[in-house]
């Protein structure tokens, strides 16, 4: 028997355009998130909420953050941007470019989501950028070093979340949201190379996996945009728990202790309750922690 929660109103009515990537910053018990098609990083207070928030605007569309080792997360924080990585200064506001998907930008792809890996690389996939027409499997699943980059996994249409199972890392998921696929690989802890690429969940209906996280016991919640749901799929791909939201297009979840906080996009097609609150971040209670995000080592 599936378990179920439901969600009427947002935490954070905040109305933006594309909310992705939230990632909870421990250091400073607040939330940050970006709106990739407004350019900006926002940051909120666990506690105070909407009357906390922060926003940093760029010039450039911000896709996801992560924390890097060593540093201060108020000083510095790894940004997936347009063109590959970058350090943002939080105090200035200005970025440095770290690595691009090419030495000569290519203006129709830019990057999506992504993470660090227990390694301390970045993961983080590139599709077809807003603006272009349809999009097209253009686009790649990357791992970026110190002194190095993979293009790991080419010909894919929006590659998604990136994260690795609570049994020491063995297994990497990624998601193809177009495709409405989650896959699997082998992880080596060791050297952190992977094999063995397979189907983990096929979604069997219109909507599209988006972002996930894994908890503790390795299940994956992920958001399915265009059915204004979250899904939790335990490690042998079966459908365990829903969460029901009041907008339909749901783009990502992050662990706050044991509740989800969950963004979304405008839902420009929408009436009633799911044009109001398209743009807006939601929390839930579901009475279990995630596994903490990696850090990115420079």
């Amino acid at each position: 028997m599936q378990q179920h929660w439901t969600v009427d109103e947002p935490w954070l009515d905040l109305r933006c355009s594309l909310a992705e990537g939230p990632f909870y910053e421990k250091a400073t018990n607040s939330v940050r998130f970006v709106d990739i098609k407004r350019n900006s990083i926002h940051t909120v207070s666990v506690i105070e909420g909407q009357p906390s928030l922060q926003t940093c605007q760029l010039d450039i569309c911000p896709t996801v953050t992560a924390d890097i080792e060593g540093v201060d997360p108020r000083e510095r924080i790894l940004v997936g941007v347009k063109y590959g990585l970058a350090v943002l200064d939080r105090r200035s506001g200005r970025y440095e470019m770290l690595a691009r998907f090419n030495n000569l930008d290519n203006e129709r792809l830019r990057s999506n989501d992504g993470a660090a890996d227990p390694h301390g690389r970045f993961w983080i996939g590139s599709m077809t950028d807003f603006g272009y027409g349809e999009f097209r499997p253009e686009g790649s699943l990357y791992r970026f070093g110190q002194d190095s980059k993979e293009e790991v996994v080419k010909g894919l249409t929006i590659p998604n979340s990136i994260g690795w199972s609570p049994d020491n890392n063995k297994t990497m998921y990624y998601t193809h949201s177009k495709a409405r696929q989650i896959f699997a690989l082998d992880y080596d802890p060791s050297s952190g190379v992977v094999s063995n690429q397979r189907l983990f969940y096929q979604h069997p209906t219109a909507g599209e996996p988006d972002g996930f996280r894994i908890d503790v016991d390795g299940n994956l919640w992920t958001a399915v945009y265009g059915e204004a749901k979250v899904l939790r799929i335990n490690p042998q791909g079966e459908v365990t728990g829903q969460i029901s939201l009041p907008t339909r297009n749901i783009t990502c979840v992050q662990f706050v202790g044991t509740e989800l906080v969950i963004t979304s996009a405008a839902d420009e097609g929408g009436e009633g309750q799911s044009k109001l609150y398209g743009g807006g971040l939601f929390r839930v209670d579901v009475g279990t922690t995630g596994l903490d995000l990696f850090k990115f080592k420079m």
